[in-house]
């Protein structure tokens, strides 16, 4: 199966001294606003890193959720929290923290599903870059 997705980003004047806007084909990001404060200090807005963070966090958690009901359970809760580093004009990690509420699973049984997100949601396959997962199973 294939799906295309599609976003817009819209810049105008410098780059540090400019403002864009992006758009996602849902509506659910409608002209909202990014620039270089939004980005590399604190401003009202959003930014790259952090749309890429939210696209990890989400799609781990699916990928996760996917593996969990293959395995035969169900999760009550999977909250993920994504923190993805720019540096040196690189995203150099993505650092996923992981809270997990599953009924009747072990510890074993639940790491082996997380590194399978891990290494398998298709956002960690874009990656070139150094993930890391921080699992607690409640």
């Amino acid at each position: 199966m294939k799906i295309t997705r599609n976003a817009q980003a819209h810049w105008a004047g410098t780059g540090k001294d400019g403002q864009g806007t992006v758009t996602t084909a849902s509506t659910v990001l409608n002209q909202t606003q990014y620039s270089y404060k939004t980005r590399f200090e604190d401003g009202v807005g959003t930014n790259p890193e952090e749309l890429v963070a939210a696209a990890h966090a989400g799609c781990f958690a699916m990928q996760l959720a996917f593996n969990i009901q293959q395995a035969g359970f169900a999760a009550d809760t999977l909250d993920v929290n994504c923190a993805i580093s720019l540096e040196d004009g690189a995203i150099s990690s993505s650092v996923l923290t992981l809270k997990a509420s599953i009924p009747g699973i072990d510890k074993a049984k639940f790491d082996e599903l997380v590194d399978h997100a891990e290494h398998n949601c298709p956002i960690s396959k874009l990656f070139n870059t150094m993930i890391t997962v921080n699992a607690t199973l409640a």
